[in-house]
């Protein structure tokens, strides 16, 4: 799927030729041999031929130049293989374009803890939270299921954004918007701080052990090894995240908190107040960016952020990820984390590299924060419409200008580009940008004006976990799967993914109907 039959003829009698190529998607790289092509067989005048399998999804150029003969030749048989395996991927996509970057997908989008504190507590749910987490667990369902097998419904191979990447952030951002509104319904409805505090320490529990369960697949075939068990991973990072916004919440906030006092500074009334959890939350940010940028690294440049492999023109191999890739392998054991990274396709890099490892988690914990604040927001302005949306749109403008700055708005060229894989903080600022952008559209149209009733992504958000253990349970049995008959065409895959997402929203809308929802 997605590839070329190159057929490269050489009928020059007395030169072999070198094919090679580089993908405008890999940036600063080398270009790649992909075949040796000997020189024709000048006495029956007949050119020499080899294939080479390529890859379409991105622009490729290719690079064709002489060699000297003086030394054996590659038969192209091995020649063919070894490239066809290189650039036909499908496997290692298969497993990298998950959410939990694991051959078994699961995803934080149906393991929200808040959400579940608030629907039990809250009488009056603002459905365009709902709908917010409802989109995202669609987008993830369909993006799980193959997304019709198109790029762009992968994720990312190092900086750069495509579909796949907007799903865990987001879901991230309404986990903190959620926590916000649960823990103060929670506190105003008498609820003491230290049994608020063993709810969050439990359910942060289930998450860690959960995922580590789920992104460790031969627990189906037997015990556990401590050798190559996986530590990090998408559950892992959730409910840490989970916790330390929980806590940092619940320790600088009582009941009634929320209410408008009177301030020297009135446009920042949801910020002031809560001093000491931003200069904490900046504090993490400081010591991510010492971290990223001081910690020298063996074998790397200070301050490497690129992917290694052939990137960077192939002068840093083994340095994947910098600082984030070498805390990692240095405190958890190159086998404890991920193995196969989404760079390792394109960037053909050889160093495993967790995508939800410990230095990322800062920034997640950020990214939980900003969703946080959205709630201080909704909290602070009740029923107060125009001073929300006002609110979000300024925290929107205020993150993209960040973003702006740090990436030079350029993918690769900024000071720190977005990178999901890292976590960067132009990442957060990024998606969060977008997110108070979402989530004000969202609610003007579903809890303002309610011209849309947030259908059908509604109904899938309020019973997130069941819908996401159900389209991981059911995944390979019809009718969300299928035999095709032509498994290389975008049309059957988009169908069948499109079929399979559709089930669990007339599911989910069956369960809301009868009053069904399943909480941790």
């Amino acid at each position: 799927m997605d590839q070329a039959l190159l057929l490269v003829h050489n009928a020059l009698p007395a030169e072999g030729l070198r094919l090679s190529a580089a993908s405008a998607a890999c940036h600063q790289c080398a270009y790649q041999v992909l075949a040796f092509i000997p020189a024709s067989n000048g006495s029956l005048r007949k050119p020499s031929t080899v294939t080479v399998a390529v890859d379409t999804q991105h622009p490729l150029t290719l690079l064709l130049d002489g060699f000297s003969e003086d030394r054996e030749l590659c038969k192209i048989d091995p020649v063919r293989n070894w490239v066809c395996k290189k650039l036909n991927p499908r496997e290692t996509d298969r497993l990298i374009n998950s959410e939990l970057g694991s051959p078994n997908r699961a995803d934080s989008l149906s393991s929200d803890p808040s959400q579940h504190l608030w629907s039990a507590i809250s009488r009056q749910r603002l459905r365009s939270l709902d709908t917010f987490r409802g989109l995202s667990l669609i987008i993830m369902v369909f993006v799980n299921y193959g997304g019709g097998k198109y790029w762009f419904f992968k994720h990312e191979s190092w900086n750069g954004l495509t579909v796949a990447d907007l799903v865990f952030p987001w879901f991230v951002f309404i986990m903190g918007t959620s926590v916000s509104l649960s823990l103060s319904s929670m506190l105003r409805w008498g609820s003491s701080k230290k049994k608020v505090l063993g709810k969050i320490l439990w359910r942060s529990f289930l998450l860690i052990l959960l995922g580590i369960i789920v992104v460790n697949p031969n627990y189906c075939l037997g015990p556990l090894s401590w050798d190559n068990l996986r530590i990090p991973g998408v559950l892992q990072r959730l409910g840490f995240a989970y916790l330390v916004v929980a806590a940092l919440e619940l320790l600088f906030t009582g009941a009634g908190a929320e209410s408008v006092t009177e301030m020297p500074c009135p446009a920042l009334q949801d910020i002031l107040p809560y001093w000491p959890q931003w200069i904490f939350i900046l504090t993490l940010e400081v010591i991510w960016l010492c971290l990223t940028f001081l910690l020298p690294v063996p074998g790397c440049p200070r301050g490497y952020l690129g992917p290694g492999g052939i990137g960077d023109f192939g002068k840093y191999p083994n340095c994947t990820g910098g600082a984030a890739g070498y805390i990692d392998r240095l405190l958890l054991g190159e086998k404890h984390i991920y193995q196969h990274p989404s760079s390792s396709v394109l960037y053909q890099t050889k160093m495993p590299y967790d995508p939800e490892g410990i230095l990322g988690t800062i920034n997640t914990i950020f990214m939980a924060f900003l969703g946080l604040q959205a709630g201080k927001i909704i909290l602070l302005y009740k029923d107060q419409h125009k001073q929300i949306m006002s609110r979000f749109f300024i925290w929107s403008i205020v993150m993209g200008i960040i973003s702006a700055a740090l990436t030079k708005c350029s993918k690769d060229e900024g000071i720190i580009p977005v990178n999901k894989n890292l976590w960067s903080i132009s990442y957060v600022t990024t998606m969060s940008c977008f997110a108070f952008i979402l989530l004000l559209l969202i609610y003007y149209l579903v809890d303002v004006k309610r011209l849309w009733s947030g259908a059908p992504f509604f109904y899938p958000g309020m019973n997130s976990i069941l819908v996401y253990i159900g389209h991981e349970v059911f995944e390979n049995y019809f009718p969300f799967k299928w035999k095709m008959q032509d498994s290389q065409s975008h049309a059957e895959h988009l169908t069948q993914n499109l079929t399979a997402t559709t089930l669990w929203v007339i599911i989910s809308y069956v369960l809301y109907k009868r009053r069904i929802f399943w909480k941790i």
